[in-house]
């Protein structure tokens, strides 16, 4: 089963869409901001990315830069980071792809490729 978290307003995931309708990928829908994942999702996620825990945070977004998070995160534990990323959906970056091979914040095609 492939998950697509998103935000219905963002241009980007509107691309992200669109791109895997047009691959014929059956996938859930989740609105990231009235169904936000839980700490224990974004672990797994996380931790099935083989990323960085930076690289799921939405640097660009509002919210990051109100809460002054680029100084902020450096001195925050793990702990402290999941519980900030699952307080708030717009913190996190998104869309958000998770299928059985990975997982991936941020829509590039040619990551999500090899995922489906």
């Amino acid at each position: 089963m492939v998950l697509f978290v998103e935000y219905p307003k963002c241009t980007t995931c509107q691309k992200a869409k669109k791109w895997l309708l047009e691959q014929g990928v059956e996938f859930a829908d989740r609105h990231i901001v009235q169904d936000p994942p839980t700490k224990e999702e974004l672990r797994g996620w996380i931790g099935r990315s083989g990323l960085p825990m930076k690289r799921f945070f939405n640097t660009s977004g509002q919210k990051y830069r109100a809460l002054g998070l680029k100084e902020a995160l450096p001195s925050m534990d793990e702990e402290e980071q999941l519980s900030l990323l699952s307080s708030d959906g717009m913190l996190i970056k998104r869309p958000l792809l998770i299928t059985e091979k990975g997982v991936r914040a941020g829509f590039r095609p040619d990551e999500w490729e090899p995922l489906l």
